[in-house]
């Protein structure tokens, strides 16, 4: 069971979302302040934060500052009752993982910490386990019905992060730049190739398809 702090002055919300997440079977402890967060942090395994911006003693940015400092890898979805773009900017820069603006729609809060939660377990382990199908990303291997198929480095990349963000589209700027790197002199038509290597060596794969989305680039759509 993952482990949740909310970190949340608001009594009424910090109530709220504790008996929301605890309905879906999280683990959940709850801080009114930064100061009572790093305390909770001291003592018991938390798997996700969630945390308001405006509260007493330590708020929400100086508390992400902290852990981040402290080499505290645990996503962060922050919380803020002002939808500010130099907020939003201010969060992601100190090293929060989502963002949502007050009045908070709980049913959206479970999809992004259930999304969260997905994204840090395969960043620890490196690993994307599907129905028939596993992604090893440290042996570029995946791994479907019992069969091993090694891919060049740059191929399993791209499959790698199309499957972890399932129906988000990529452009191929956006995968040339971080597979090539921002000074590359390839042609974005480099993205094409390997997409299309990608699809015949693992055309007996069930648990995806690598969509083309016109004009735009690729996503992942799990079966």
């Amino acid at each position: 069971m993952n482990s949740i702090l909310i970190v949340e002055d608001d009594t009424q919300l910090n109530k709220l979302f504790s008996t929301v997440l605890t309905r879906h079977q999280y683990n959940v402890y709850s801080a009114f302040n930064g100061e009572e967060a790093l305390s909770i942090l001291e003592n018991q395994h938390i798997d996700l934060i969630i945390s308001d911006i405006m509260m007493p003693k330590i708020d929400g940015y100086e508390l992400v500052e902290s852990l981040r400092d402290a080499k505290y890898e645990t996503p962060v979805l922050m919380i803020t009752a002002k939808d500010s773009y130099q907020m939003l900017e201010k969060g992601f820069d100190i090293g929060a993982d989502d963002y949502m603006v007050k009045p908070i729609n709980v049913n959206e809060l479970v999809l992004r910490v259930r999304a969260l939660l997905k994204r840090a377990k395969i960043a620890v382990e490196k690993k994307i386990e599907l129905e028939h199908t596993v992604l090893e990303y440290d042996s570029l291997t995946v791994h479907f019905n019992g069969e091993a198929i090694i891919l060049p480095q740059k191929e399993f990349q791209i499959l790698y992060k199309l499957i972890s963000y399932p129906n988000k589209i990529f452009t191929r700027q956006q995968l040339m730049d971080e597979f090539w790197g921002l000074e590359s002199h390839s042609d974005e038509r480099t993205i094409d190739v390997h997409v299309n290597r990608i699809r015949e060596r693992l055309k007996d794969v069930t648990d995806f398809d690598i969509l083309t989305v016109r004009g735009l680039g690729y996503k992942a759509v799990k079966h």
